[in-house]
């Protein structure tokens, strides 16, 4: 049940980014959110007690859950290399090569796992406690060392990349790299309590429920602060320009109940009921522009001119955007200029 929080976070994360990977099926940078989404939540299903004497069963080799699951773990932290790596960007070719090294690396490792099981001796299935029972077993023994080893290193990368990226970048951004940071520490939370439980076996101790009890519980906390970490900026990202043409839309809504219908022509073309905000922002504007097109004429244009200067002396914008004040058919500030006058009242009148 430990395990469902995460499996469930990954999947619609997952669902969110696929409609855009099915539109941009080679964007390096979906391919990476695609990859990560998919080792991790496989490392959640198999890595359940459930699962991993379900696969056993099935393949009809003791314990040959372990090698999978640890090679999952391994592609998992591969693929969050390879995601900072795409998300961070850089010169072509640079990134090219590193990615290269870093999938070939990770690729070696999990080959490395399931040839040291082969060589190794598991006769005895452990659905719990796998990694302190063959602690002692050769060839196993370095399977459990080598992938907690990657899975450690990994962990310190990451924390450290995500942690000096962090303190380069502002927003949304930044918090998902901080929430990043916070997983991965979590990550190495788990392989310390793994490190020494298999540390107190070699030495004769049993410290096995640092592995069996306390090391879960830190892997299941970090993913959900991983994949926020990971999906927040994305997803923000996603809906930043919709919101803001949204805002702008309400924004615009009090002068164009108050200029859009002076015109005598009607739109060019009906917006649909269900159309893009960012189609009925153009239509608004639209209205607005050829409302004060039609009341131009009764502009005062000192009093235009006037009202604009002071408009960019409050907002600190000078230089060139002044230059445009005495120029143009008054469609912008003339209007302000106009409801500063008493223009509302004008308006009425031209209207009757």
């Amino acid at each position: 049940m430990n395990f469902c929080l995460p499996v469930a976070l990954g999947v619609l994360v997952g669902l969110l980014r696929l409609p855009a990977l099915l539109r941009n099926p080679r964007d390096p940078l979906l391919r990476s959110v695609g990859a990560l989404l998919l080792t991790a939540v496989g490392v959640f299903v198999f890595a359940a007690v459930p699962m991993i004497a379900k696969v056993n069963e099935v393949t009809d080799v003791p314990n040959f859950a372990a090698p999978l699951v640890y090679s999952l773990l391994t592609a998992c932290a591969g693929s969050g290399l390879v995601l900072v790596i795409n998300w961070r960007g850089g010169r072509p070719g640079h990134i090219r090569r590193a990615k290269r090294w870093c999938i070939g690396a990770y690729c070696a490792v999990c080959a490395a796992l399931f040839a040291l099981f082969a060589l190794g001796s598991a006769p005895v299935e452990r659905l719990r406690d796998f990694d302190t029972y063959y602690a002692g077993t050769a060839y196993i023994r370095e399977m459990i060392v080598l992938y907690l080893l990657v899975h450690t290193v990994s962990a310190l990368l990451m924390s450290f990349l995500c942690w000096r990226w962090l303190r380069e970048v502002s927003g949304e951004l930044r918090v998902g790299l901080a929430l990043i940071v916070v997983g991965y520490s979590l990550s190495v939370c788990f392989d310390v309590c793994k490190f020494t439980a298999i540390g107190a076996r070699w030495a004769g101790l049993d410290w096995d429920y640092l592995s069996t009890d306390l090391a879960r519980p830190f892997g299941t906390a970090s993913a959900p602060f991983i994949a926020f970490g990971f999906g927040l900026p994305l997803v923000v990202q996603r809906f930043r320009g919709p919101w803001r043409e949204w805002v702008h839309y309400r924004q615009l809504g009090p002068l164009s109940h108050l200029v859009g219908g002076l015109s005598d022509g009607t739109p060019a073309v009906s917006v649909p009921l269900l159309a893009p905000v960012g189609v009925r922002c153009l239509q608004r504007e639209s209205a607005i522009h050829d409302g004060l097109l039609t009341l131009n004429p009764y502009f005062d244009l000192g009093l235009r001119a006037r009202v604009h200067a002071a408009a960019l002396a409050a907002t600190g914008r000078v230089g060139s955007s002044a230059s445009g004040s005495g120029s143009g058919d008054g469609s912008g500030s003339g209007a302000f200029a106009l409801s500063l006058s008493g223009g509302s009242d004008s308006i009425r009148s031209f209207r009757a």
